[in-house]
Order: C-alpha cells, then structure tokens, then sequence
C-alpha cells in the first residue's frame, strides 16, 4: 500500500511540472549565447524610430530618425560593414521616420524603398523626394501584403486598410512589418494607433517574441489589448527624455512578461539565431 502511494505521489509531481511548463514563456537566453542569423540595432534617436535589421549578407532600415539623426545610420553601417541596405522602409512621413531619410540615399547603395500611401507635407518629406530623384530611384507604395525574403529570414510589410484614417491618419497609415526566422517572429509596428492596431490584430494571430511598440510608447486604449495578443519576449519603446514613454503602457507589457528596452536609456541591440532572441543595452563596453 505505500508502495502504491508513493508511485502516485511521483505521478502526480511529474504531472503537475509537465503542465506548469505549458503555455510558459520560453527560458531566457543570454545574448552571447545566441548563434548566427540576424542582428536587430534599435538606434537611441531620441522620440524618433530608426531600425537596423541585418546580418553578413543582407540589410534592411526601417525608418530614419529625424533630420540630421542619417549621418549617424551612415556611420554606425560603415563601421559595421554594412554597404548596401537592400530595403529601406519608410513606415510613414512624419519628422520623426523620415527625416533621415534623404542623407541615407544620398551616401548609401540602396536596393527598394517601401513607403506607406499618405504623403505628408515637410520639408523632411520634400528632401526625402529630391534624394530619390537624385538616387534615380521610385519608391514603390504599399497598398497589398508586400513580401519578401533575404537568406533565412522572411519580410512581410502589411499597409493601412484605409486611404484616409478619421484620426491620427499619418500614425494610422503606418506600415507594419513583420520579420520570421525560424521559429521567431518580430514585429514593427511605426505609429500604429488605436485603429490600426484592432486592424492588424485582427486578421493576425501569433505570437510575437520582439515588438518595437507602437507610437513611442504613448499610452492608447489598444495598448493592453495589443499586449496581451503578442506576448512579446522583448519590447523596444522609442522616446525621449523630453518626451517620454507613458507607465501604462510599459505595465501592459510587463504584465504579459516581456522585457521591456527603451531607447532613451540608450540604444539596443538584439539579435536572434532562429529559435531564441535576446537584447542588450549598447554601451562602449557591447559596441562590436
């Protein structure tokens, strides 16, 4: 009889470690453990994106910073042996995305541009189109699924739905890009506001183990919604000190377990071999 009850008590621990582990998040791995595969630079552009996701054989920059922030792109691909961008996307026009846009195509060999389909008037846009011209190349605006594929990892740029958004149209016609190596899916999601967001989430359901949070990390009734639907591992917030992210919104990621990066306290690297990812603060002692 103790026999019996001692192999049941054994059963019934496995048991229960067997299903605690399920639906956990995936054991945090340190980045000097990650292999070969791609490279995800997060610039620190104060309230402004600019995205560097690359590898030995492929680069693609989403978003630029605002005027002036290209030199500093130009100069971390040239120390990084970055000489071609193959895409550039520009998720949408304001300051803050494509401002340093125009000193990119001006002193980089780029492949195709993607832009989203609601121009907005500026002087950084106007610069931006005068360095297209002088680049001889046409920006191709996405209006379906864009996809494409560079070694292993897979792109995939979603555009707005709509012509014109009711509100926040420039941050609504945000594009989003999704990038899958392996078993690992990222998301980059611009401005995307409240609409945009139900929009995306809506017609795509997976799990996310990186998002660069949408709009700077300014609090927006999608936030929990959004948050609880990725399940992000890692979440990068782009802001400023002047202008910084809101509690709310880094609360509703923590709560679904993510890590949570923000670019004001400098910038971050992630990189990611197919199965794991993980992230770091880029300091002097981290610069490769």
């Amino acid at each position: 009889m103790k026999t019996l009850k001692k192999y049941f008590c054994i059963m019934l621990a496995g048991m229960t470690a067997l299903l605690s582990g399920c639906g956990s998040k995936s054991e945090k791995v340190d980045i000097a453990d990650i292999g070969e595969g791609l490279t995800i630079y997060s610039f620190n552009a104060g309230k402004a994106d600019a995205h560097l996701i690359y590898n030995d054989e492929w680069a693609v920059l989403i978003d630029c910073g605002e005027k002036g922030f290209g030199k500093t792109i130009v100069s971390y691909m040239e120390e990084n042996n970055i000489s071609k961008l193959d895409y550039l996307i520009i998720t949408h026009f304001d300051k803050d995305h494509v401002g340093g846009a125009a000193k990119v195509l001006k002193n980089c060999e780029v492949g195709s541009v993607l832009q989203s389909n609601l121009p907005k008037e500026s002087d950084e846009y106007d610069n931006y189109l005068e360095a297209l011209e002088i680049a001889q190349k046409t920006a191709e605006t996405v209006r379906e699924r864009y996809s494409f594929t560079l070694g292993d990892a897979e792109f995939t740029v979603d555009p707005p739905q709509q012509e014109v958004y009711e509100n926040d149209d420039s941050n609504n016609s945000s594009l989003i890009t999704e990038v899958t190596l392996g078993e690992v899916n990222m998301l980059f999601t611009g401005d995307a506001e409240n609409d945009r967001l139900e929009e995306y989430t809506s017609s795509v359901n997976k799990v996310y183990k990186y998002v660069k949070v949408p709009h700077h990390g300014r609090w927006q009734d999608s936030n929990t919604d959004f948050a609880n639907k990725v399940k992000a591992e890692i979440a990068v917030i782009t802001s400023s000190d002047e202008e910084p992210e809101d509690e709310e919104t880094i609360k509703a990621f923590e709560d679904n377990g993510a890590e949570v990066f923000i670019t004001r306290n400098g910038a971050v690297r992630a990189k990611c071999d197919g199965k794991n990812i993980a992230a770091e603060y880029v300091t002097e002692e981290t610069v490769e």
